[in-house]
């Protein structure tokens, strides 16, 4: 049952402004062990990340990045570790990150049948190790997108990622033609040559080689046991602890059903048996204690109702704490063109979903990959799209209703954006090796533009997007369990300002105190621990006085883009913050009298 603190402690309620820091920029967060270290805890809400100390943990970051698809700097996310490292330091100013999805190639690991490419490793090594150095969790994947980019005639229209080139040869693939296709995607339901390599991945085919035949996936399978055991090896203890786990595969699709099988089927009959095989893969490798983040079939949760399949691993009876229900959500219908713009509460039932399945299975969820275009014909949808998602991440509720019902709020997501692209306009890539296609603008790939950064004319990185949808006040670490949390980032659309959660009539002393400013609000029920609960606050916290209202009192202190608020050990106890960023010093009596408002409502609503 939810409580809330005593009557004698309500009586020292106070509210107060937190001063700026002038010119504090997000610092490296705690590396202590315990900090660093990350499990996945089952408990009566859920299954949670939880650090060292027994927070429980949020993720959220981006993919870094697009660019390994690309052939231009090897298939590496990055020209080099120098620059890596610049792109976390400026991810995590901009934008608060915690975390990053990191892509590998295949076809970059395992050039020949017979040879690993130790050279690539070692500059994989290198990068992750820069994020992880600057406080990051990683999540390396292996990424493929159409299979294949060697799939592709070189005046092809589209390209992929992936196998490399000798497991393209050994198929013998059928000329490659997508038809009449409006998107990269609709390769994977419309060219027989993507549709016939992917099958035979999963079959695991045996093809003709140089070096004699071989299993297409126990090829897979061996170049991801060297990289593994590569990572394990020469990453430090401190950047191994950064480590989350492995994405074995992004965005699985069958490819070809058999007669009678659907999508689930497939799932259970087809792929689980791989993600099986790849988890062994981790155990030998000294991942053990670290989960694999498995996909299901990539249409599982497509809104586009003629697009989506059933699956979800709807008919696996659990997946346990080994493994992380990790999807994928894009608003495919604002990306079709034939759709209008996003609204309050559009995308809740979305990520309902996703939490909902992960609880089904066992385990948490993650949304490896999430986003929008930032141009092209439905870039105007941006704001409200990603408005939208991010508030189906923080809340099952819309804004509309979150204040009526509070607790049915539930947990958090975690998730990685798509993508952080530090050459975002700035590529030289030969597309599919061809020297009269290069592609220079946006992502350089399949004429995708969604990276959230770029460079201004002094090389200077800087966001693409309104920092307010993609700077974010979130949750990184609750000591307990978040009950609920929403946050109001009054993003603009155009010249609009979009507020889809707005404050209650009968709460108008919190409603002044607000302002036109950002709100969140967190409420959590306090564990056993002695570690801080922790905010990440927005760099538009920082322009003007933040102001916290909490059952609290003055226990929340500020350090650098931190919120940090330390609760009395009163295990199940709820308290709650309201954290805003309107008029820089509401007057005392305002302020005593928002704090009234707010502890009636959450005597109220949290009982």
């Amino acid at each position: 049952m939810i409580r809330l603190l005593g009557a004698a402690c309500a009586l020292s309620l106070m509210a107060f402004p937190l001063a700026p820091v002038a010119g504090a920029a997000p610092q490296r967060p705690a590396d202590d062990a315990a900090s660093r270290t990350l499990t996945l805890v089952p408990s009566e809400s859920g299954v949670s990340y939880r650090d060292g100390h027994g927070r429980e943990v949020v993720l959220r970051g981006y993919n870094v990045s697009g660019e390994v698809k690309l052939a231009e700097n090897g298939n590496l996310p990055f020209a080099d570790a120098a620059d890596a490292r610049e792109s976390a330091v400026a991810l995590r100013e901009q934008t608060g990150a915690n975390s990053v999805r990191f892509l590998l190639s295949w076809e970059r690991v395992q050039p020949a049948p017979d040879r690993i490419d130790e050279q690539y490793l070692r500059q994989v090594t290198e990068q992750i190790a820069a994020f992880a150095d600057e406080g990051f969790w990683v999540l390396p994947d292996y990424h493929q997108d159409l299979y294949s980019r060697h799939l592709f005639r070189p005046d092809s229209w589209y390209t992929g990622d992936g196998a490399p080139k000798w497991v393209v040869d050994g198929g013998d693939y059928p000329a490659e033609s997508c038809g009449i296709c409006f998107h990269w995607g609709q390769n994977m339901m419309n060219n027989q040559a993507v549709k016939q390599a992917k099958a035979d991945f999963w079959t695991n085919r045996r093809i003709p080689t140089p070096v004699g035949e071989v299993g297409v996936q126990d090829a897979f399978l061996a170049q991801a046991e060297a990289t593994l055991d590569h990572l394990a090896a020469h990453l430090t203890e401190a950047q191994f602890q950064r480590i989350l786990g492995f994405d074995p595969m992004n965005e699985p699709h069958a490819g070809n059903l058999d007669e009678g099988q659907d999508a689930a089927a497939w799932e259970r009959d087809v792929l689980w048996p791989f993600f099986e095989r790849f988890r062994a893969v981790m155990d030998r490798t000294g991942w053990k204690d670290k989960p694999a983040y498995v996909e299901p079939t990539v249409f599982w949760n497509n809104n586009v109702s003629f697009v989506k399949e059933p699956g979800g691993f709807e008919e696996l009876d659990g997946l346990g704490t080994r493994y992380v229900f990790n999807s994928h959500f894009y608003h495919a219908l604002a990306q079709s063109g034939l759709y209008g713009k996003a609204e309050d509460g559009e995308n809740t039932a979305d990520f309902a979903e996703i939490r909902d399945r992960a609880a089904d299975l066992g385990t948490t969820g993650f949304v490896s990959e999430f986003g929008h275009p930032l141009g092209g014909s439905t870039a105007d949808k941006f704001p409200t799209v990603m408005k939208g998602i991010y508030q189906g991440m923080d809340s099952r509720l819309s804004g509309a209703d979150w204040w009526r019902a509070p607790a049915e709020s539930g947990s958090v997501l975690s998730g990685t954006q798509w993508q952080w692209d530090v050459y975002y306009d700035r590529h030289r890539e030969a597309m599919n090796g061809n020297p009269d296609k290069i592609q220079t603008e946006a992502d350089g790939w399949n004429g995708e533009d969604f990276s959230a950064v770029g460079r201004d004319d002094t090389g200077t990185l800087g966001l693409r997007a309104d920092p307010r949808v993609l700077d974010r006040l979130y949750p990184r670490a609750v000591d307990g369990t978040t009950v609920a949390f929403t946050y109001e980032d009054r993003s603009r659309d155009g010249e609009q300002t979009l507020t889809w959660n707005r404050i209650p009539e009968d709460m108008p002393a919190v409603r002044e105190v607000v302002g036109d400013g950002q709100f969140g609000v967190l409420v959590w029920r306090d564990g056993p621990g002695t570690a801080p609960t922790e905010l990440h606050l927005p760099e538009s916290f920082g322009a003007q006085r933040t102001t916290v209202l909490s059952d609290l009192g003055d226990a929340a202190q500020r350090h650098d883009d931190r919120l940090l608020i330390t609760a009395p050990d009163a295990p199940g106890t709820v308290h709650y913050a309201l954290v805003a960023n309107g008029p820089e010093a509401p007057a005392p009596d305002l302020l005593a009298e928002a704090r009234a408002e707010l502890d009636t409502w959450a005597t109220a609503k949290l009982r």
